[in-house]
């Protein structure tokens, strides 16, 4: 088994770290923030992750986990160091790698001979010579320290199964004994094994997030359309995703794509293409699309009002996250749909199942309440954002009494459509 460091204990990286213990491995994972170190040492997950808490108990547990404050005290001893440092977009689109560089810099002279030094956190192509050359100027280089790529791809609300059972483990590198070394962090587990240059894992990981990006795109345009000509979304998709060519994964639609994967990857990706002289013309579209489709959702609200204007419209939202089962709110479409809505004079009433009081923070103009019923009270329309699972099993004949009109705007398509009309509902969802 190995030493491993992981450098930054945010998504990624807590969620690496316990996994990696929880393969048998002697894992310490830094992070800058004292306070949320001193959380982690206790147990107290900082993020909404299924599993997490219980592997990073056992990894405590087992001393196989130790959570660290800064770079230093983790590099010392180990012999892979995982950067999950953040990578955010800068106002170019690139992905923004000051913190990748910095932390590449800090652990430099720091580091075991012969350690390997692995990019977790998702960024462009060469960034891995990147680090190579910044390891080498701070003295890796006397001390042959290797650098490889292992891109992540962990969907929020199921990272520990995406990591434990992933579809494939990419690995780019150019000294296959790095390959080796990091294709054994993963024993017991069976998935396929990909080694390949640096450049091309970088590069696997985002063009399977701008082609996931893309379905979603594809599918809300394909919805809209459906609704134009009379035609049944849920049942195009269906159609659609027998074909084993396609299959039936991201072809739900909704309000447009967020949260911390995709934006960012398909405006880095661009970004990317755009340096090397290349265009790429899908990817602009799909962008264009999922803002839209935002606007859209902003249209088909105000649709529900009939003739009543926006301006002093009570509107109820329910769900804020950018999807199910996480707790995230970055790029989150109901967000921006409720500022939208704000703007009009609007007046917006909002429930989250986890995240109120990160919303209430964020968007002071919301009313956010820490029920679904108080947020129908007096609402002229409902609208479902996020597709929480206890959404379908609401008291709606609660709902219709605490509302002050009967409009459903159902942007995930989760409810039955039949039911809400027997209810007495005026339902819409999307392409149906």
């Amino acid at each position: 088994m190995s030493n491993v460091a992981v450098i930054g204990a945010g998504y990624v990286g807590i969620t690496t770290a316990a996994c990696l213990a929880h393969l048998g491995h002697d894992v310490r994972c830094a992070d800058v923030d004292a306070e949320r170190v001193q959380r982690l040492r206790k147990g107290d997950i900082p993020i909404l992750e299924e599993r997490l808490p219980v592997l990073v108990s056992e990894g405590l547990e087992t001393r196989r986990l130790q959570f660290v404050v800064g770079a230093a005290e983790a590099v010392v001893g180990a012999n892979v160091v995982f950067l999950c440092v953040n990578t955010p977009t800068s106002d170019t689109g690139a992905a923004d790698l000051r913190y990748l560089d910095a932390a590449a810099a800090e652990i430099a002279p720091l580091l075991e001979p012969d350690a390997v030094v692995v990019t977790k956190s998702t960024a462009p192509v060469g960034t891995s010579r990147r680090i190579q050359q910044i390891l080498d100027e701070h003295g890796g280089a006397a001390k042959g320290i290797r650098v490889a790529s292992n891109p992540e791809f962990l969907r929020e609300g199921s990272a520990v199964r995406d990591f434990l059972k992933p579809d494939r483990i990419v690995v780019g590198c150019d000294d296959p004994s790095v390959a080796v070394t990091i294709t054994d962090l993963y024993r017991g587990i069976h998935a396929p094994v990909v080694v390949t240059d640096p450049a091309s894992a970088e590069l696997i990981k985002y063009a399977s997030n701008a082609y996931l990006a893309t379905r979603v795109s594809f599918v809300n345009a394909i919805a809209n359309l459906s609704e134009a000509v009379g035609a049944d979304i849920r049942d195009v998709a269906l159609g659609m995703g027998y074909d084993s060519r396609i299959g039936s994964h991201y072809l739900d639609p909704g309000p447009g794509f967020g949260g911390s994967c995709l934006p960012k990857d398909v405006k880095a990706l661009l970004h990317t293409a755009q340096e090397s002289g290349h265009d790429l013309p899908p990817l602009r579209a799909t962008l264009e699309v999922n803002a839209a489709q935002r606007t859209a959702v902003v249209a088909k609200i105000a649709a529900a009002l009939g003739d009543r204007p926006l301006a002093d419209s009570q509107i109820a939202m329910w769900g804020l996250t950018f999807k199910a089962n996480t707790d995230d709110l970055r790029d989150s479409p109901a967000l921006e749909i409720a500022a939208s809505l704000l703007e009009a004079g609007a007046h917006v009433r909002a429930y989250d199942p986890v995240a109120g009081e990160q919303a209430a923070r964020l968007m002071p103009d919301v009313d956010v309440v820490f029920d679904p019923y108080d947020a129908c009270e007096g609402a002229d329309v409902m609208a479902l954002l996020t597709e929480w699972e206890e959404f379908r099993w609401a008291d709606f004949g609660r709902v219709k009494a605490t509302m002050r009109g009967h409009e459903i705007v159902d942007t995930r398509n989760a409810l039955d459509a039949s039911r809400m009309r027997q209810l007495g509902f005026s339902y819409r969802g999307v392409g149906r």
